[in-house]
């Protein structure tokens, strides 16, 4: 199982490789902001770990574990991201409040939090009402 510091690296990689077709050092440095070697021996790793191969001086690509693990934790972020939207939770808060929680759930729960999800999406006057609660209790 990856630490949830391999898995900010491997999202962060996968989020780099699908907008701009290359992950480098210096942007995973810059995102996460961290220092360029730290990164490098994330890398390694990750690499040691067949999420990604890594070529010294050549650069690296995930795996296709590492591509799987990046998809599911794109999505486990974009799902908590919606989620805390729909909730109410203020739009400024929401990127800090996943980053805090996002490790700490289990799948099984973040299944949960999807059915949920999709329970409110399917009918946007369920959202409204939900909405209109969180209202009322403020």
């Amino acid at each position: 199982m990856p630490t949830p510091s391999m898995e900010d690296y491997i999202e962060q990689i996968y989020n780099l490789m699908e907008s701009k077709g290359y992950a480098r050092v210096s942007d995973i440095a810059e995102v996460l902001e961290v220092h360029p070697s730290s990164v490098t021996k994330m890398v390694q790793k990750l690499d040691k770990d067949e999420y990604l191969n890594y070529e010294k001086y050549r650069g690296f690509i995930l795996t296709s574990k590492g591509k799987k693990l990046g998809e599911r934790l794109v999505f486990r972020h974009e799902l908590l991201e919606d989620f805390l939207k729909i909730i109410g939770v203020d739009s400024d808060k929401i990127y800090e409040d996943v980053e805090g929680i996002e490790h700490h759930l289990s799948w099984n729960s973040i299944d949960r939090i999807g059915d949920l999800v999709e329970f409110f999406k399917s009918d946007t006057q369920r959202v409204e009402d939900l909405r209109q609660v969180i209202r009322q209790n403020k």
